[in-house]
């Protein structure tokens, strides 16, 4: 470059010199080519003096011949149409460039740090090494493209980048192929937070992580490293940003499968699949580019509680299209379908009467649904579970997945149902019932139920009976029979009637003993005292415990002492019976009744004593009478004194059955 220069300096110089004007006017009026400006302006200055005075005829001299115009350089003044010729003529000799203009360069040397580039202009520019990276090699004489970042920087030097270059010409490229679906490939660089990066055409793009397979990806790091086709399906312009995919492009590989085997799809058709995934529903099959549902009821004729039982992850199976939707794309699989119905080849074995084992498979409150063989249920209601006639709970008898013999009692190969029966397995003991349950036998049972009329009684599977609660206690009276006895207790019970074709037993407890009340009524006859404790208490009354266990009753109004107060409950206190019924078994008390016998009592005394007072005093004025044969007047004052004395004694003894009344 610089030996160019040089050449084009010196042409200049010679052509300067043919055509040097002498005349001093134009030397000081033009100016100069030269680089040293204030020596071409010290001789204009010069001959700018010297043409102030009067013209004088010049002296001849040696070497009146010598142009001045020409410096030391040999250099000449032009005009400004020579000028302008040859600053054009200069300028044409170099490229036109912009900022942000990219360009090809040589490659004309290199430094241990930089290349340096020639672009044909006025200077070459210097490329750091680190951007020639992606070569195996840079020589010189290599041809590459750059970008002009600046023309001329602070330091006057041309700046050029070839990675901005590349990045420019890869984001073009990468405009390109957004528009033409152009499948590229691309080098994965590095993991990032929610992807991957991906180096495209030399640019940085970035590949979310959902976009990497349509299998969900968790490890990034298999990744990286490796070169992969994606597509570009999401660019920023603003700032130079671009999104690609992989999934993509195996979408787009599925949906051609898809499309093919959709249109080669029939009902009844067995395709093989692998099982992708396993829900609680079904399972997803990939039919080679196409999915399938396989429903969990399609997966085997038995029930079954999960897929897994049956299928795994990646296993293949051979599946029978049941149903497709073109529009929807979905398909329908069945796997038992490729298997008999069991129903259609059920072995001669299985015939009404036959006894089989199965499997508890649902239980429901009618009953229970036992698995024969896969495929094949039978119910088993509530009324054939036992022979006895007392309620049972289907869910508390049996246990998912229990085994249990029971009976053919129906069998409709064409409605496909059947019905077992576990009581049939024995005789029905109602048969033969009076053989072992006579009434009045004694026999020990197990306490089934309770509800608020009565208990139910077992006493062996199938025979059993009720106790009513009036049955249970001579003495007691309950308000409910869980106050006498619990569920799954044992009870001593009497057979007191059967009933045969309602299969019932009426069971009887109280009656194993004698009735206690036929010889109690002496004992609390009416007006009989016995101490008693208060157990319950309420606004009507209270319950009063008795010897010997019997219970009685005592009104609220029979339950105030002496002193205003009410016996309350816990209290032991003494009571009056005042009414014994045998037949009802109730027995009437009163405390009230006590102390107010006693006030009574005492008020009966006391008139019987006014009355004998009474008769003695008769007795001693018929004495007097008789002796005094005549009255005098103290006589007379004494009969006086006599007589009120006895007429206030009658009248005491008078007011007396009043005051008790």
């Amino acid at each position: 470059m610089g030996f160019f220069m040089n050449n084009f300096i010196k042409q200049l110089n010679a052509d300067a010199q043919e055509n040097t004007v002498a005349n001093e006017d134009v030397a000081a009026s033009e100016p100069t080519a030269t680089t040293n400006a204030p020596e071409v302006a010290e001789t204009a200055a010069v001959v700018e003096t010297h043409a102030k005075p009067a013209y004088v005829e010049p002296v001849q001299t040696a070497h009146d011949d010598f142009d001045w115009t020409v410096d030391k350089r040999n250099m000449g003044v032009y005009s400004k149409d020579e000028k302008a010729k040859y600053d054009t003529v200069y300028e044409a000799t170099f490229v036109n460039i912009n900022d942000g203009e990219i360009l090809r360069g040589d490659v004309v040397g290199l430094t241990k740090t930089d290349a340096v580039i020639n672009i044909g202009f006025k200077s070459d520019g210097l490329i750091s090494l680190n951007e020639f990276r992606d070569l195996a090699s840079v020589s010189i004489g290599d041809v590459v493209e750059v970008l002009v970042v600046e023309k001329e920087d602070r330091q006057g030097n041309l700046h050029l980048s070839r990675r901005q270059a590349r990045l420019q010409r890869a984001w073009e490229r990468i405009l390109e192929v957004n528009k033409t679906g152009e499948v590229v490939t691309g080098y994965v660089t590095s993991k990032t937070k929610g992807g991957l990066i991906v180096d495209v055409f030399g640019m940085e793009t970035f590949l979310p992580g959902s976009q990497i397979d349509v299998k969900p990806v968790t490890d990034y790091d298999q990744f990286v490293g490796k070169t992969m086709e994606f597509k570009v399906v999401k660019i920023n312009e603003q700032i130079k940003n671009a999104v690609v995919s992989h999934k993509a492009l195996i979408e787009s590989d599925i949906e051609a499968q898809r499309a093919e085997i959709m249109g080669k799809l029939e009902k009844g058709q067995v395709l093989e699949g692998v099982v992708k995934n396993i829900t609680d529903f079904g399972a997803f099959m990939d039919l080679g580019g196409l999915d399938g549902l396989l429903y969990i009821t399609d997966i085997s004729w038995g029930r079954i509680s999960h897929p897994s039982e049956v299928l795994k992850l990646d296993q293949k199976i051979q599946v029978v299209v049941l149903d497709f939707d073109d529009d929807k794309k979905r398909i329908s699989l069945g796997l038992k379908q490729l298997t008999p119905h069991p129903w259609d080849v059920l072995p001669e074995t299985l015939v009404e009467g036959a006894i089989v084992t199965g499997k508890v498979v649902n239980i429901e409150d009618y009953g229970s649904f036992l698995e024969i063989q896969p495929g094949v249920e039978g119910l088993v209601h509530v009324s054939e579970i036992t022979w006895a006639n007392t309620p049972i709970n289907a869910k508390e008898f049996f246990k998912m997945g229990a085994e249990h013999q029971a009976k053919i009692v129906t069998l409709d190969k064409d409605a496909r149902k059947m019905s077992l029966s576990i009581k049939q397995m024995a005789e029905d003991p109602w048969t033969t019932i009076e053989t072992k349950f006579s009434e009045g036998s004694k026999h020990v049972g197990t306490v089934k139920n309770i509800t608020p009329y009565g208990v139910f009684v077992e006493l062996e599977t199938g025979i059993g009976g009720m106790i009513h609660i009036s049955d249970l206690s001579w003495m007691k009276r309950l308000n409910h029979p869980g106050e006498f006895t619990k569920v799954g207790e044992q009870i001593d019970t009497i057979i007191m009637s059967i009933d045969k074709d309602n299969r019932k037993l009426q069971l009887g407890h109280k009656q194993l003993e004698e009735d206690p009340w036929n010889s109690l009524e002496d004992t609390f006859g009416v007006g009989t005292t016995h101490e008693g404790t208060v157990t319950k208490k309420d606004d009507r009354g209270a319950l009063v415990q008795l010897a010997y266990g019997l219970e009685g009753y005592a009104p609220a109004r029979h339950l105030f002492k002496e002193d205003g107060k009410q016996v309350v409950a816990e209290e032991t206190a003494q009571f009056v019976v005042i009414e014994f019924d045998r037949n009802e078994k109730r027995i009437l008390l009163s405390h009230t009744r006590i102390w107010e016998q006693v006030i009574a009592e005492e008020k009966e005394v006391a008139k019987k004593e006014a009355i004998a007072e009474n008769e003695q005093t008769k007795k001693a004025v018929k004495n007097i009478q008789s002796k005094v044969e005549k009255s005098t007047l103290g006589d007379l004052g004494s009969l006086a004194d006599i007589r009120a004395k006895l007429e206030g004694g009658e009248a005491a003894a008078a007011a007396t059955p009043e005051e008790g009344k």
